[in-house]
């Protein structure tokens, strides 16, 4: 079986005991790995009734069986556990460089367990596994802490690094994982799990190759699919702009959320903040990641003036609508100098911009006053106040202490009208794309199994014409202000999107390329006799024990919806006066899933797809 190391690390944080175990050759080709393999795993062998911050909640860190073969887009890894932020399953992936190493060290992931008395880190040198005192290194920033271990382990060979900053350490809800400076598990408060356990960084080197099954036909589909995907249109659009790339686009076609979703245009914005902006007056290079012939990544400096900032990683589109167009801000310098400090405390920018936001909506209807903030005016544009109140976020100091907690906890805590002007799904902040624009997002968001999520389907770049995948059942031209046909589109695009996470290759090359392609990489690969509906079978196999982790979590039918805001017509803009028709899409997209009315997969439905134990545990 190629791809896969077979051996995954168990490092129990409370004894320091360090051992191997590994999941059977059967959920390998159920589940394949990364994200769908950690959800059975959580499933088998853990709690899910444990506090998310209680040494009971494992952090799990798992690599899929293409991540490190040299195929196009094979860098990610996904981490895994309860999330600190929703209360439900959470997970975040990630590209860079720390995957294909992990697996070059001879390990297909790390599970976690417990909680260190005193701050650790874990450094691992193929056989040479130990776990080390971090006390000097608690309190340190993730760019200053990564620098520090480079150095340290860095005689032969650089290593790569996992650690968390600040704010992973102060158990801010939203605290992200940071990989070598520039790549991040920012979603769902990863960081603060890893913090819960006084974990500070994992470092590894390794020097092994990952054996493929059909080393020949392999090597024929590598190189046509490196030309494919380098070459391809959405490839080229964002190596020469970056993610950012689609800032422009989204305004005309009212993707682009601003003033907290309350308006619908702002060309100044755009233009100010678009991709050009970004490449004409800071980039200085581009980036890729492991394997990746696109290299989207923005490298940029900030040559003077008050956001001043050393050569470093670029924000993407995501932060520079969070810390710009979502707070009516127009200077990208400000946003650059935004990104920077969450990289260095290790937050989310989504929820972090997100929730300053919030803050600010609060501060222009009274319930936040400048005595809350400490005399920071948080009025609409001020990029220099919301950096003051990133810091106060990250510290956990006076009103940051309420908003580290999120925005939905932040709106319980504030009470009156706050809750009107959160915008979460299941707790988690909404990205940056208005499902006012295009309906098949807003049903995305709802059913997305962690809370509003861009990136664990294909909803996206289906739905807006970037990508068709017809072999599959999709279609090119979707009407994106319609709810017609939205259901069948996002169920299948969460079927072969949640596979990406498994297999851990990156969503914007597999834009690139076609629904068999993706599936043929998996046979030649593993040497799993793998077609089109076995990839198909699996993302759907994968959804159901997600969504079943999430319903004995707590997760039902009344969770599955959008905040009010979303719902409220827009006055100007491309999306003027559109919204997603929400019960057409729940009616037809349970119909068409097996749900129950209260959420939750039918019996019958569980063990058609073979998850024969969930169906137990799940209705008895």
């Amino acid at each position: 079986m190629g791809g896969y190391k077979n051996k995954i690390l168990e490092v129990d944080l409370s004894t320091s005991q360090i051992g191997t175990t590994d999941v059977s050759g059967g959920d390998k080709r159920r589940f394949i790995g990364g994200s769908g393999v950690s959800a059975k795993i959580f499933l088998d062998r853990f709690n899910l009734q444990a506090d998310p911050l209680s040494p009971e909640n494992p952090l799990i860190i798992m690599n899929g069986p293409l991540t490190g073969t040299t195929l196009p887009g094979t860098s990610r890894f996904a981490v895994c556990g309860k999330s600190p932020l929703t209360g439900i399953w959470g997970e975040g992936t990630c590209g860079g460089n720390f995957g294909p190493e992990l697996k070059f060290a001879g390990m297909d992931g790390i599970i976690f367990k417990g909680a260190s008395p005193t701050p650790v880190y874990l450094s691992i040198e193929n056989d040479e596994i130990e776990l080390r005192d971090a006390s000097e290194l608690w309190g340190m920033d993730n760019y200053t802490l990564t620098d520090f271990l480079k150095q340290r382990h860095g005689k032969d060979k650089s290593p790569k690094i996992l650690s968390i900053g600040q704010a992973g350490e102060n158990l801010v809800k939203f605290a992200a994982i940071c990989n070598d400076k520039g790549d991040f598990i920012g979603r769902t408060g990863m960081g603060a799990v890893m913090g819960s356990k006084r974990l500070k960084a994992v470092v590894v080197k390794g020097t092994s190759k990952v054996e493929v099954s059909h080393p020949e036909e392999y090597a024929a589909l590598r190189k046509l699919l490196i030309t494919k995907s380098r070459d391809a249109m959405p490839a080229q659009s964002l190596r020469s702009m970056g993610t950012d790339a689609i800032m422009d686009l989204g305004m005309m076609t009212g993707d682009v959320p601003i003033k907290n979703w309350m308006i619908g245009e702002d060309l100044e914005l755009s233009a100010n903040l678009g991709g050009p902006a970004l490449t004409e007056k800071f980039l200085t290079k581009n980036h890729a990641c492991s394997f990746c012939p696109i290299a989207c990544k923005r490298v940029v400096k900030v040559d003077d003036g008050p956001f001043k900032t050393e050569e470093g990683p670029g924000p993407e589109y995501q932060t520079c609508c969070t810390f710009g167009t979502l707070i009516m801000n127009n200077d990208l310098a400000g946003v650059i100098k935004a990104n920077e400090w969450c990289n260095r405390y290790g937050m989310d920018t989504i929820s972090c911009g997100a929730t300053i936001a919030f803050a600010m909506e609060a501060f222009e209807k009274g319930l936040i006053t400048r005595k809350d903030t400490d005399g920071i005016d948080l009025i609409w544009g001020n990029i220099s106040g919301a950096i003051e109140l990133l810091h106060k976020i990250g510290k956990k100091e006076g009103i940051g202490a309420v908003l580290s907690e999120g925005t939905r906890e932040a709106a319980n805590r504030l009470g009156k009208s706050a809750e009107e002007f959160c915008i979460e799904v299941k707790g988690l902040e909404v990205p940056m794309h208005d499902p006012r624009g295009f309906h098949g997002a807003g049903l995305a968001y709802m059913t997305s199994i962690r809370g509003a999520c861009h990136l664990m389907h294909l909803a996206f770049p289906v739905e807006q014409g970037i990508t068709a995948y017809a072999e599959a059942g999709s279609r090119e031209n979707y009407i994106g202000q319609t709810s017609e046909e939205k259901a069948e589109m996002v169920k299948l695009c969460e079927d072969l999107g949640l596979p990406f996470n498994s297999l851990a290759i990156c969503e914007f090359v597999a834009w690139t390329l076609s629904a068999n392609e993706l599936a043929e990489m998996v046979r030649l690969t593993t040497g799993f006799d793998f077609r089109l509906k076995d990839l198909l079978a699996c993302g759907e196999r994968t959804w159901l024990l997600k969504r079943g982790l999430g319903n004995m979590m707590g997760v039902s039918v009344k969770d599955d919806r959008l905040p009010k805001r979303i719902l409220t017509p827009l006055k100007e803009g491309a999306a003027a006066g559109s919204v997603p028709d929400v019960e057409k899409l729940l009616r037809e997209y349970y119909e068409i899933r097996g749900l129950d009315e209260g959420g939750k997969p039918k019996k019958e439905v569980l063990i058609k797809a073979g998850l024969q134990a969930l169906a137990e545990k799940l209705h008895g």
